[in-house]
């Protein structure tokens, strides 16, 4: 069996995303999550929220992690995580929700603009979209922190930086979803929620 893999900021931010996902998933059934990184979350949230079939997914060198701590975990809500990059091919849905957490920073600006542009073909008509990470506001950091989490993020990969949210949010809207709910997090981050329009 894999060993798991453990995020400390995982653990630190589950219970305010939790909060989050309580309100504006309380009527969702099928959520797929973008990135699921260590696991943690996809077990934290599946156990808290029954109703939900939370499906994670990620990069193949992710998946042994995931795995491990679905297993041991059990939960009858939580399928196997799926293989998956948001410039391969998409699975299929339809999914009435879908969640990704400390994502966007990472990937390049042209995988964010896919990731938006996908989003249409695998949800249903009123999907709902929650998205975790760091926002700048109108092209400013929003803490002396996050402009220092920048720079290491650059110096790590040039394609990496923290999104302006009104960038973001012009994504959301051309694939038609609406700006619901910016709410502020611990450690001068967001939740950003959209709603997909109908037709």
């Amino acid at each position: 069996m894999a060993i798991k893999p453990h995020s400390p900021s995982s653990e630190r931010n589950r219970e305010p995303i939790l909060g989050v996902l309580r309100e504006y998933f309380s009527d969702r059934r099928n959520v797929l999550e973008i990135g699921s990184g260590t696991g943690q979350h996809a077990v934290h949230f599946a156990a808290a929220l029954p109703w939900l079939t939370w499906q994670s997914s990620d990069r193949a060198e992710n998946l042994p992690g995931i795995r491990a701590w679905l297993d041991e975990a059990a939960l009858p809500n939580t399928p196997a995580p799926l293989e998956f990059d948001v410039n391969d091919t998409w699975p299929p849905g339809p999914f009435d929700a879908v969640f990704s957490a400390n994502t966007l920073h990472i990937m390049a600006w042209p995988e964010v603009q896919r990731l938006f542009a996908q989003l249409p073909a695998i949800t249903t008509d009123d999907a709902v979209l929650v998205i975790y990470g760091p926002f700048n506001a109108q092209g400013r950091y929003s803490s002396e922190s996050n402009a220092a989490f920048d720079q290491w993020l650059k110096a790590r990969g040039a394609h990496m930086a923290i999104r302006d949210a009104e960038a973001v949010d012009a994504l959301a809207d051309a694939a038609g979803f609406r700006l619901l709910a910016d709410i502020a997090m611990p450690a001068n981050n967001r939740c950003r929620v959209w709603r997909r329009r109908h037709g």
